[in-house]
């Protein structure tokens, strides 16, 4: 038997229709916390910067 999996925002049982969440609510406060920049990818510092070659 499988572990029943968690929403990551509330911790609540996921349902299949909003999965990984638990309700469209928790959906959107997710979607949100991307748009409003708290969720963030962090990028590499020893990547030398993009060359335009069309100059």
């Amino acid at each position: 038997m499988a572990a029943e999996k968690k929403c990551p925002i509330c911790g609540k049982p996921t349902v299949e229709k909003y999965k990984p969440f638990c309700s469209k609510r928790c959906a959107d406060v997710d979607l949100n916390r991307w748009l409003t920049g708290s969720y963030v990818i962090p990028g590499r510092d020893d990547e030398p910067p993009a060359e335009n070659d069309d100059e």
